[in-house]
């Protein structure tokens, strides 16, 4: 198969909408690659904490990402073989990578090792620039969405579930925050792709979700 010929689905949307719930259960369905762009954003940013790099300084952020000893295992996020899934779903490693993923170098270090994700039989991937930026001609691009409060109750279960102390108002005014600086930032700022479906998942769990999604995606595979 072609690489242009791997079948691609999109989802963005804002931090803790859901969207990577729904992208991992979607992807298991199909039978196909997954890509959490985010983590690697979060990788990034927590190696720069590690290594004592300075988040202002982004020749040397855009360096750490490009040569970024990262795999994925499941649903395990691997940083040079050790698991760090939990630890990269930490708030401030969340807030450093949302300041960072602002800085054109280094989200151009991350485009190519994005790119190289897309392999047979195909790939569901979720971000802010999946279905603007990375992958434009994807058949199926999905804006996945919820309100701030919906996000903070999540964010909070998620948080509170994984051993992290965690405050509700805080949360909301953090995601609020993100939120304004994902899309206000110059580069691949955070927005739907002119041809993406909107899904708000507010009131939805997950399955209601990754079914909606499932459903457009037969129907643009009926189409072609």
């Amino acid at each position: 198969m072609d690489h242009d010929d791997i079948p691609v689905l999109t989802i963005d949307g804002p931090t803790a909408s859901g969207k990577g719930t729904v992208a991992q259960k979607v992807a298991r369905t199909l039978g196909y690659h997954y890509l959490d762009s985010g983590a690697l954003y979060r990788l990034t940013a927590l190696s720069a904490h590690r290594r004592h790099v300075d988040l202002a300084d982004e020749h040397a952020l855009a360096k750490l990402a490009a040569d970024l000893p990262c795999s994925f295992s499941g649903e395990h996020v691997l940083l040079a073989h050790e698991d760090v899934s939990d630890a990269i779903r930490a708030e401030a490693v969340g807030n450093a990578a949302s300041r960072i993923a602002a800085l054109p170098a280094v989200r151009q270090a991350l485009y190519g090792l994005q790119l190289r994700f897309r392999t047979g039989p195909g790939l569901v991937a979720d971000g802010r620039d999946m279905g603007t930026v990375l992958f434009p001609h994807a058949p199926l691009k999905v804006f996945l969405t919820a309100s701030v409060e919906a996000r903070a109750q999540r964010r909070h279960k998620q948080l509170i579930g994984k051993g992290f102390s965690a405050n509700i108002q805080d949360l909301r005014k953090d995601l609020s925050e993100r939120d304004a600086r994902d899309a206000n930032r110059a580069i691949a700022p955070l927005r739907p792709a002119e041809d993406a479906h909107y899904l708000d998942t507010s009131d939805m769990t997950a399955d209601e979700a990754v079914q909606a999604v499932l459903g457009w995606y037969a129907a643009v595979r009926k189409a072609h």
